[in-house]
């Protein structure tokens, strides 16, 4: 049944867009052929007929929430009462959110660097084996998993049991065939961190393998081969001809990865729930808006903080743009 109505509303909107675009299409060219006065600039009516179900979507889905976020991050928790400023105090004042601000900027570090950086060493190493493509299908194949689902993967692999029981947590057993004591590796903190940020780096280093896969063929094949002649090794010819040639494409990659990591929150919450140290600004976030009654002022807050964290690189990317657009 759930499956039924799916598809039915998926063929229902699919209908709708094209009744729509059909005859709106269809009125505009009646009343501009049998119109007494010439419509103005018809082209610009009929673009703006078109884009006009996207921009319905745009206002209400993404920038009327966005001026309702700022709006409510000024009241009370029921969005009542006008407070001011006190909820963004109340956080800038709060050990849990400095803390947050902390795992954040950890992640923010780490993550987009290692997962550019083994992206980057992978497709390099893969295309001069014969089983590359096997390899990099491999390496791609965690960009299918939720990070959700990630996260449930990793639990196995992190898993602790007591001294003497059987460990089924891949690393505590490898630990334990070693004489080592198992560890309850995600209640350790500062290391919990780390070990969350791995299954990141495990998902997002795929998606950098596979743009570098592509940008690496449009090396000129020429320049590496006269560098080779000249007697340059091959860590000199990654170091300054393959990073430098990518320097674009690396920036491309680490930003994506960065915007994604701003807005980490499924793998928390899969492994340890905020707990030990190792919340993000977005759990809080979900934590102040949904649990315990929920509390949309200081909700708000988080959110817009998540927000003004994305802008600045979004500015950069565009100021970067217009610059190649220049030259």
């Amino acid at each position: 049944m759930i499956i039924f109505n799916l598809f039915f509303y998926v063929f229902a909107g699919i209908l709708a867009c094209v009744f729509y675009y059909h005859t709106a299409n269809y009125l505009l060219d009646f009343f501009t052929k049998n119109s007494s006065k010439k419509i103005y600039n018809d082209s610009s009516i009929r673009a703006i007929i078109f884009i006009a179900p996207a921009l319905v979507v745009l206002i209400i889905f993404i920038i009327y929430p966005v001026f309702e976020t700022v709006r409510l991050s000024f009241f009370d928790k029921y969005g009542r009462d006008f407070v001011g400023i006190n909820n963004y105090l109340w956080a800038f004042n709060d050990p849990e959110f400095r803390r947050c601000i902390l795992n954040n900027l950890g992640w923010l570090l780490i993550v987009p660097t290692l997962s550019t950086f083994f992206g980057l060493v992978i497709a390099n190493l893969a295309d001069r084996i014969w089983w590359g493509t096997i390899a990099k299908s491999i390496i791609f194949m965690p960009m299918a998993i939720s990070f959700v689902g990630a996260g449930v993967i990793w639990k196995f692999v992190y898993d602790y049991r007591g001294p003497g029981d059987e460990q089924i947590g891949l690393l505590n057993a490898i630990i334990v065939s070693f004489g080592l004591e198992p560890q309850a590796w995600i209640t350790i903190p500062i290391w919990n961190n780390l070990f969350l940020m791995a299954i990141m780096i495990w998902i997002q280093t795929g998606l950098a393998m596979v743009i570098f896969s592509a940008a690496l063929r449009s090396i000129p094949k020429e320049m590496l081969e006269a560098a080779r002649i000249d007697g340059a090794s091959e860590f000199k010819i990654f170091t300054s001809i393959i990073i430098p040639y990518l320097e674009q494409t690396i920036l491309v990659i680490w930003t994506i990865i960065t915007i994604l990591v701003l807005k980490i929150f499924d793998i928390i919450l899969a492994m340890t729930n905020g707990q030990w140290q190792t919340e993000v600004l977005a759990n809080l976030m979900y934590d102040w808006m949904f649990r315990g009654g929920g509390d949309s002022g200081r909700g708000s807050v988080m959110a817009i903080i998540i927000m003004i964290g994305v802008i600045p690189i979004m500015a950069w990317n565009i100021h970067r743009h217009r610059e190649e657009q220049k030259v």
